[in-house]
């Protein structure tokens, strides 16, 4: 099965538009799983520098994405050491200036507030211009539509958007979505994932519900 796309290619096309994030991400809080691509017309392997704002990875948060994601151009995830320090009677960051300021105000980052890591599912397409704030949880298969801005919580398998971004819609009935969490195809070896994708691309939602339960369903002993 050499015809499956290679997971460690950084190109996956001949377009060179789209980038697998996880072949070109150095930093050490920032975890890609396989599939998971950006696709921008200038820089797309760019995306840790130009996408992943305020990353220091001493402040101790991550970004943590699932497989099989789509992120569109443009989009931003905000890392926690873009805020600023709101517990005081002012905002103004003096530490990062030196001096005099520096030396009569704590450490800059040990005054931040702590949003805590961003983390997306699996199958998630996030549309074009984006912004993801700290402490962001989206859940596998969620959509989130362009230039939103998100922050808390997304459940699995629901449309997002707006700023904020607002719950739109379940993308499917309860028992379907309960069978793709169940089934987890981004978890199959690539010749089994071959095998399911005429299931995974039918838009006969009813006939995806059979096929799934069919292969969930313990076969009855003989």
């Amino acid at each position: 099965m050499n015809r499956i796309p290679d997971p460690n290619a950084v190109f996956p096309n001949e377009y060179k538009t789209s980038c697998f994030l996880k072949n070109v991400v150095t930093a050490p809080n920032i975890s890609i799983g396989d599939y998971t691509y950006y696709d921008d017309p200038d820089d797309p392997a760019g995306f840790e520098r130009n996408n992943v704002l305020f990353n220091y990875p001493e402040f101790g948060d991550h970004l943590l994405i699932g497989k099989f994601c789509a992120i569109a151009a443009g989009t931003k995830f905000i890392m926690g050491p873009a805020n600023h320090r709101i517990s005081s009677v002012t905002t103004y960051p003096f530490h990062v200036f030196g001096g005099a300021w520096q030396e009569n105000t704590p450490p800059h980052l040990d005054q931040l507030p702590r949003k805590g890591d961003i983390v997306i599912g699996n199958d998630v397409w996030i549309g074009r211009e984006c912004v993801i704030m700290p402490g962001t949880r989206i859940g596998d298969g969620a959509i989130v539509a362009a230039r939103s801005v998100v922050t808390g919580e997304i459940p699995p398998y629901t449309v997002f958007g707006g700023n904020p971004a607002r719950f739109r819609k379940r993308r499917f009935g309860e028992e379907l979505t309960r069978l793709l969490l169940q089934f987890r195809w981004w978890d199959l070896e690539p010749e089994a994932l071959v095998e399911v994708l005429p299931i995974l691309c039918d838009p006969d939602l009813e006939r995806v519900t059979r096929a799934l339960r069919a292969r969930l369903t313990p076969s009855a002993p003989q």
